[in-house]
């Protein structure tokens, strides 16, 4: 799974998350561990993020 975190010049993507689904009610969640895990990179963003280019599209909902 992929997740963004904040928004403008403090967007951080995260990609390649684990995500956790229930076979029985199909509930889907992270582990304490994965998020743990995604409080680090936001913490150390600035050395464990790479830059790259990323287009970004605005929904407008059409007047009908």
């Amino acid at each position: 799974m992929t997740r963004s975190f904040g928004s403008g010049p403090g967007l951080l993507v995260v990609e390649r998350i684990p995500m956790w689904s229930c076979p029985a009610c199909g509930e889907s969640y992270f582990t304490a561990r994965t998020l743990h895990e995604l409080e680090r990179i936001k913490a150390l963003r600035k050395s464990v993020a790479k830059a790259r280019s990323v287009a970004v599209a605005q929904y407008e909902a059409a007047i009908a």
